[in-house]
């Protein structure tokens, strides 16, 4: 679709009548909103590429003085996003019980992501959607 519309002239005046919003501050994370989110994670899961487990985590926040670093981290990543946050690891694993391995559908690939950018992530994206509701930066409809 983009190559369809690579030559196509657009009207960049159609931009200057979008109504232009009033710009907002960040607000710092909550104590709740991380704990609402850690909590969702089953303990279950795997770890991801730092070997943090969810169990780990869940229990190094009942600690009130790791709670706040995470907190604090998490602030932090606001502006920045570590390196180590975007990497990742692919695993396939064979589907049990297949005669033929000769098609996609026949494998489960999983991707391991870092355990603590899943967990920031989660808090931010969870921030990010309250916001642009509660401000009504899109229209009701969509």
């Amino acid at each position: 679709m983009f190559n369809s519309a690579q030559d196509y002239c657009m009207n960049l005046n159609s931009l200057n009548k979008i109504i232009s919003k009033p710009t907002t501050t960040w607000m710092t994370f909550s104590n709740e909103e991380f704990k609402s989110a850690i909590n969702k994670y089953n303990t279950l899961s795997t770890s991801g590429l730092d070997h943090i487990s969810w169990k780990y985590l869940k229990s190094a926040v009942k600690n009130k003085k790791y709670f706040n670093n995470f907190i604090n981290n998490t602030n932090i990543c606001i502006g920045y996003w570590p390196a180590h946050f975007k990497e990742s690891s692919s695993i396939i694993i064979l589907r049990p019980n297949k005669v033929l391995y000769d098609s996609l559908k026949m494998f489960w690939p999983i991707l391991l992501l870092n355990t603590l950018g899943k967990l920031i992530k989660k808090v931010i994206g969870k921030y990010i959607q309250f916001h642009i509701i509660f401000n009504n930066f899109i229209h009701p409809n969509y």
